[in-house]
């Protein structure tokens, strides 16, 4: 049987990249190759009892029945198929064994290294074996290894019926990366008691807490004239746009935030003199503090307009998901089994927030508490991501721990 690395190397060399302009769910084709080519047929050929694509949502849906009479939780593992949006085609990915501690040369023609310097995380991985890309995509651990390391475990649970468990089931889904897959996940499919999206990043991560999370949108309505009649009448939406950010707490941005700090952020911004356009992520873990940024936000409009005496932007806030936290604090026995699954692997478990989401957030007010655990992949969504062989085996560990009713 193929093994969890070549699995891995196999799945990210696959294109999967969704795409944030799409209105198709999933939102570009070449997910829905991946599910139906590929991660349907592995799953039946690793042996699990149920199989099914959902065409309606995307996602793969695998069964593995109780093998005991015992009680057991029904428990479920999640990934997503799709990769970030940064350059997904024609990824080469390259094993780096025993990796010395020194920079490592992603690409000589094209000098791109993964300096220590810039990423002193390095130094946590000397001894082990990494995956890396070849300086020019991504690598797409992100979350792919989180799909290997679910597959890795069902094999070995299939192989090993000696282990104990009750309902295992599976789910790989699109469009995480942009924000929508969870929106249409059908929970009557996934009858489980709790599950765990596989999507952290380093060892021993366990989260349970993400951002409230919104959109926000600036519309500018300027008004355009030649520039030698301009006094008095042109209102240029560039300077509008400066005005707004600058009525933001300077402050409240992700460059100069951290744990549990909320913030605004500018994620483009597209003008000319007569009209523009601005979007906005407003984040905080706290559900008071993130009602408070996004009354400020809409404020911001209003003030601009009251300086102009005239409708000069128009604003809107759009929730994009809620922290898991609320809905997990009354369902602590997820945390604790994973906890004592970490701990079982020799693994110190690291509770921090998550500044940012899953897909778990939503997952998780659908009805299924749902946390997050690593998958031993770092610096996710660009050229330097890499993925640790040894820490993606203790994922797999991980996960027949938390199934294995005899723990």
């Amino acid at each position: 049987m193929e093994s969890m690395v070549e699995r891995f190397v196999r799945y990210t060399s696959i294109n999967t990249r969704s795409n944030e302009e799409s209105t198709t769910i999933p939102s570009t084709q070449t997910q829905v190759d991946f599910a139906t080519n590929v991660l349907v047929p592995d799953l039946k050929a690793i042996g699990l009892d149920e199989v099914i694509y959902n065409r309606e949502n995307g996602f793969v849906i695998g069964t593995l029945h109780a093998n005991t009479d015992e009680k057991a939780p029904s428990i479920g593992f999640i990934a997503h198929m799709d990769t970030a949006d940064y350059n997904a085609e024609n990824i080469k990915p390259r094993i780096v064994e025993n990796y010395d501690g020194s920079d490592i040369c992603l690409n000589e023609e094209h000098q791109i290294f993964t300096r220590r310097a810039d990423f002193p995380n390095l130094k946590n991985y000397i001894g082990k074996s990494l995956v890396v890309t070849d300086g020019l995509t991504l690598l797409g651990g992100d979350d792919k290894a989180g799909i290997c390391e679910i597959m890795e475990a069902l094999a070995y649970l299939v192989a090993h019926p000696e282990i104990k468990h009750g309902k295992i089931m599976c789910a790989f889904g699109p469009d995480e990366e942009i924000g929508t897959g969870a929106d249409h996940f059908d929970v009557k499919q996934f009858p489980v008691d709790y599950a765990y999206t596989i999507d952290g990043e380093s060892l021993g991560q366990l989260e349970y807490e993400t951002f409230n999370a919104a959109g926000g949108t600036v519309t500018l309505k300027g008004v355009s004239v030649h520039t030698g009649t301009a006094k008095g009448i042109m209102i240029n939406c560039a300077k509008l746009a400066m005005q707004f950010d600058a009525l933001l707490p300077g402050a409240a941005v992700p460059e100069h935030t951290c744990g549990r700090q909320g913030f605004f952020m500018l994620m483009s911004m597209e003008t000319q003199v007569d009209s523009g356009k601005m979007n906005y992520i407003i984040r905080d873990h706290d559900k008071e503090l993130f009602e408070a940024k996004k009354t400020f936000f809409l404020q911001a409009g209003q003030t601009l307009n009251e300086i102009y005496g005239r409708e000069v932007c128009e604003v809107s806030v759009k929730d994009q998901y809620y922290n898991m936290y609320d809905i997990i604090k009354d369902n602590m026995e997820c945390v604790n089994v994973a906890k004592a699954a970490m701990e079982k692997a020799g693994i110190t478990p690291i509770c921090d927030p998550i500044r940012g989401g899953t897909d778990g957030s939503k997952i998780s007010f659908m009805g299924i508490p749902t946390p997050n655990i690593f998958t031993g992949v770092e610096n996710l969504h660009g050229r330097h991501e890499f993925a640790c062989i040894d820490d993606m085996k203790k994922a797999v560990e991980v996960i027949v721990n938390i199934v294995n009713i005899e723990k």
